[in-house]
């Protein structure tokens, strides 16, 4: 029997304070894209994402774990784009979530917030960004099945639009009285505003609104001063865009707590008369409690956008917040123990972006969201890039170190292709970046696992295709008309023939590394040996900046001394390739590309309403000169090409709804064949078959069809009707057991494996269809089998999808 099994997961996360948490089993979900993506940051084999939930379908703005359910290992609350919040569930006899509930009616609008309580599971909020603010009731009835009850809804516009939610329990000096909830609601004004519920089951009220802050307030959270005593105070951490935190702190009954009864703050040691106004918050049985100022937290030197408290245990009480920030940094604030002011005890991260870029001149970037882990002995952070840093604390030293984290990109994957030895993948994205992923071979551990290794390419346009070369470079095209081509460095070689058993026989003559200079666009090759300065400046005196390089290196040796995949600053600043040379001669944006199978031709086209622009362009790889002329016989844009198993035919499909042969020959290429009217609609693929003169095709018209050359041309022998459109495909480069496969990729992220044996192209036969739970969320881009030489027991094959993952999936031979 056939098994299919998804061996790697690349995808970045959504740049949005709220999208992640960190449940105590020590589960990270995060939104990616539409999806909410499943890593395990403790993993000891370093997997990465493991899994992605389905079923929003817009954007993940918000995800939250549900504490404390007894009948269920996880619950996970999501709110997206889509104005819904949907519930997952993962019972305790389970390792996968399934959607158990959907409330799309509450909210009017795109859900911003959740907030739960771990001491008082069973309700949880939300709100959307027209002003709504919705409680719910929760809890698991003897079947696992969810029990779900809208409370109450209120609004908080015009006054303001909400962005953050925080909920608690008050402390209470009465055991017999019900638990009172605090809920705390911030957002796109400068105060916070508190309600209060006297019981579970009774109606959130207004009762207070706490000011100081300058800008909108972007994280609220609260936590009990001393975890094991419930009628301890509560503090309440607001993390603003004006680059301040301020402490609040609830306290029970009348009077003051004994610090702003004296007047004095924790912060720095000064007098708080003038702003420390107490506010009173009231409930049924004449229960009391009071809100005042408690300390004002400065360092961050730029907008602000979480504030995490650290989970407290009866073991190790004691309070510890995180903030990340606009600024690159994450901090990590305790108050000191004999003044009680609160300091940064760490800071990590990038302690300074580039000289000017801040959100003031409009930049958007830093650091978008911090997690705790659930043993309080690592942290995780979430950079603009969409990859997740990860640190680890090592008591021995007192020390943070960085650790292996995960990435991808984080808009439309559009492309993807092996290295022509299948060593390595490379994908190229809609977020202007081109990423090379490999395999992590650890022989002396038996593991394996998939890694980003490289970013060859940042770009300034957004990047439609990639080819990779005969030797070990590739070719891409963007919106800017023109193609790059881009050589491998040696210090990239080197770090995958340590790490991932990759051997390039050119290596010796590879440059060394790559670099942009000041005022420049182009990654130029230079000396490895060249000392640079980091391009962030070193941590201050006395602060950690998590990184253990020397404020200036030799550009070569940070990648050569890997023991381990690159972290997010060595893919950042040290893994680019350089540029060896620009193919031009288009008119509009490159649309397709594709590369002979001996390295020494390239095909290009780019996007054209016209004959004259919808042409195919043709270059050698050895001068890097056009064959002149190009190639005319498509009306519109040519969205597919691919050169036949020997290199001398071409096909190439279009949106004009044909698909074209063409034939070298001793004077130039010439159409060999040209069907007008190949699909009833746009063709989005073409592919040859490993033998035989037979290629594939794909539409938007819902079919496959399969052509083979007879005596009057290329006949279709067989057809495949879907559902949905078919976007991509590809042939296995070689014939198993007489049979050829064929992988099919669909608008909805279907993926399908067909067999046909040689000689028999009439009957295709379907191989295995990919379960829904393991295949892309939207539109596979590209789908590419991995080369291979006889290799026994299975074969591997990538797929690109505009849901922003890469994804390499390996199929067993039966």
């Amino acid at each position: 029997m056939t098994e299919v099994s998804c061996s790697y997961i690349s995808i970045g996360g959504n740049r949005n304070p709220a999208a992640a948490d960190w449940s105590s089993s020590g589960l990270l979900a995060f939104g990616a894209g539409r999806c909410i993506s499943l890593w395990d940051p403790l993993d000891p084999e370093y997997c990465g994402v493991f899994s992605t939930l389905k079923g929003h379908t817009d954007r993940v703005n918000v995800v939250r774990f549900l504490p404390g359910q007894g009948l269920a290992k996880d619950i996970i609350i999501s709110g997206s784009v889509d104005r819904s919040l949907r519930i997952w569930q993962c019972p305790e006899d389970s390792n996968s979530f399934s959607l158990c509930y959907a409330a799309e009616e509450v909210h009017k609008a795109s859900v911003s917030a959740i907030a739960t309580c771990s001491r008082f599971p069973s309700v949880f909020v939300s709100a959307s960004v027209d002003g709504i603010v919705a409680v719910f009731s929760l809890s698991i009835l003897s079947k696992g099945k969810l029990d779900v009850k809208l409370l109450q809804t209120f609004s908080t516009a015009p006054k303001f639009y909400p962005l953050a939610l925080a909920l608690s329990v008050l402390p209470s000096s009465s055991s017999s009285s019900p638990p009172a909830l605090i809920l705390a609601v911030s957002g796109s004004a400068s105060s916070i505003s508190i309600y209060l519920s006297p019981s579970p089951s009774s109606q959130f009220f207004h009762q207070a609104t706490l000011s100081g802050h300058e800008n909108w307030i972007r994280s609220l959270a609260f936590t009990p001063e001393d975890y094991s005593n419930p009628e301890s105070d509560l503090i309440l951490a607001s993390a603003s865009q004006d680059k301040y935190i301020r402490l609040w702190r609830i306290h029970p009954g009348e009077e003051l707590p004994p610090a702003a009864a004296e007047g004095e703050s924790k912060t720095f040691g000064l007098s708080n008369r003038l702003s420390n106004k107490a506010h009173k918050l009231r409930a049924e049985g004449d229960r009391v409690w009071s809100v005042t100022f408690e300390a004002l937290l400065m360092g961050h030197e730029d907008w602000i956008y979480t504030a995490v408290w650290r989970p407290q245990t009866a073991d190790e009480p004691g309070l510890r917040l995180l903030s990340t920030s606009a600024d690159n940094s994450l901090s990590i604030w305790a108050p000191d123990e004999s003044s009680g002011i609160w300091l940064t005890t760490s800071r990590l991260g990038e302690i300074s972006d580039y000289k000017g870029a801040s959100t003031a001149t409009g930049s958007a970037g830093g650091l978008w969201m911090g997690l705790w882990g659930p043993d309080r002995k690592t942290v995780v952070a979430l950079s603009k890039t969409g990859s997740w840093r990860l640190w680890k604390y090592n008591p021995q030293d007192g020390r943070w170190a960085q650790s292996v984290g995960i990435g991808g990109h984080v808009k439309e994957a559009m492309g993807c292709s092996w290295g022509k030895a299948g060593g390595y993948l490379l994908s190229t994205g809609l977020d202007q970046t081109t990423r090379l992923s490999a395999e992590w071979i650890r022989k002396s551990e038996g593991l394996n696992s998939w890694h980003e290794f490289s970013r060859p390419q940042i770009h300034g346009y957004d990047i439609n295709c990639i080819a990779s070369l005969g030797g070990s470079g590739f070719v891409s095209g963007a919106d800017e008309k023109l193609l790059r081509v881009f050589d491998e460095p040696k210090t990239i070689a080197g770090l995958l023939e340590s790490l991932c058993g990759i051997k390039e026989p050119l290596k010796g003559s590879m440059p060394d590394a790559a670099n942009v200079p000041v005022l420049g666009l182009s990654n130029k090759a230079f000396d490895g040996s060249t000392v640079l300065p980091l391009p962030n400046g070193s941590a201050p005196e006395g602060e950690d900046d998590g990184n253990e390089e020397e404020p200036a290196q030799s550009a070569t040796s940070v990648i050569e001394n890997l023991g381990h995949p690159p972290l997010e600053d060595h893919l950042a600043r040290h893994t680019l390739w350089p540029e060896r040379e620009k193919l031009y001669g288009h008119g509009y944006e490159i649309s397709a590309v594709s590369c002979s199978p001996d390295g020494k031709l390239i095909a290009t086209a780019c996007k054209a309403s016209t004959i004259d622009h919808a042409v195919i362009r043709l270059f050698e790889t050895h001068t890097w000169q056009e064959i002149k002329p190009p190639l005319k016989s498509h009306s519109l844009t040519v969205h597919g090409m691919a050169f036949s198993p020997d290199g001398s035919r071409l096909l190439s499909v279009g949106r004009d709804r044909a698909w074209t042969v063409f034939e070298k020959r001793e004077v130039g290429w010439k159409v060999l064949e040209m069907r007008e009217k190949g699909h009833t609609r746009i063709i989005w693929d073409g592919k040859w078959a490993p033998v035989g003169d037979v290629f594939a095709t794909a539409s938007r018209d819902k079919s496959v069809k399969l052509w083979q050359r007879g005596n009057g041309g290329w006949v279709n022998r067989a057809a495949l009707k879907f559902e949905v459109p078919v976007t991509a495909l590809d042939f296995l480069g070689e014939v198993i057991k007489g049979e050829c496969w064929l992988a099919i990729g669909l608008e909805d992220g279907g993926l399908y494996v067909y067999r046909v044996k040689v000689g028999d192209w009439a009957n295709l036969e379907l191989l295995i269809k990919l379960d829904e739970r393991i295949t892309p969320d939207k539109s596979v881009t590209q789908i590419t089998w991995r080369p291979t030489k006889g290799q026994l027991g299975k074969r591997e094959v990538a797929v690109s999808s505009e849901d922003c993952s890469v994804r390499v999936y390996s199929i067993s031979i039966a």
